[in-house]
């Protein structure tokens, strides 16, 4: 797989509401709806393309993803919804919202994430900051569901491959931004601020 063009297979949005912001990912899988909802709530498949993740994995139950966020399940209606709160580091949690239609004999998925950011870190960051995390996610589910080898997101940066797909992930949020409303000015230096996070210059 050309994991390069799996970035031009997602469409991207952000929506503002004074200080809450949501970030939308929308792509079209070739897999049958049953199959995506099994792979994003079946721990076994989580592990192989996200994270390790414990918990009680029903509604009303709590998740932790190894290393990485943790929250409660507040809505799942196989095969079509869930909507989870999500956890990470200092401050309030926020919510993931996944929902999926059968189009076409595959799967159209879309997923919000709704947060309050720090006021810091959006300036400096912009959507980028949690929309290239999300692009890697979504890029190892595609490979998941198609039998491909999933990447270390951990180690993407290290190689030319994995640069340019965070790269154009970074640039593609840009985008957004701009469109959402930021400043060219602001939504060049978002972008150009989360590229070098996601992948720093080898000394």
């Amino acid at each position: 797989m050309d994991i390069i063009n799996e970035i031009t297979r997602s469409h991207r949005e952000l929506h503002e509401s004074g200080e809450t912001k949501t970030l939308v990912l929308t792509r079209r899988y070739d897999a049958g709806t049953e199959d995506v909802w099994d792979a994003c709530t079946n721990a076994e498949r989580i592990s192989r393309w996200m994270l390790p993740i414990t918990g009680d994995l029903r509604l009303g139950g709590n998740y932790q993803l190894k290393d990485n966020a943790g929250g409660e399940i507040l809505h799942c209606e196989r095969p079509s919804l869930l909507k989870v709160t999500w956890a990470y580091g200092p401050g309030p949690a926020s919510e993931v919202e996944v929902r999926l239609t059968a189009e076409d004999g595959g799967t159209l998925f879309e997923l919000r994430h709704t947060a309050v950011p720090p006021p810091d870190m959006w300036s400096q960051f912009g959507p980028g900051a949690v929309g290239i995390g999300w692009d890697l996610a979504l890029l190892g589910l595609s490979m998941h569901l198609t039998g491909g080898m999933i990447p270390d997101h951990d180690r993407m940066h290290e190689t030319e491959e994995g640069r340019q797909f965070i790269t154009e992930s970074s640039q593609a949020w840009g985008e957004a931004f701009l469109a959402a409303g930021a400043t060219a000015e602001h939504a060049a230096a978002a972008t150009k601020a989360t590229t070098a996070f996601y992948a720093p210059t080898p000394e």
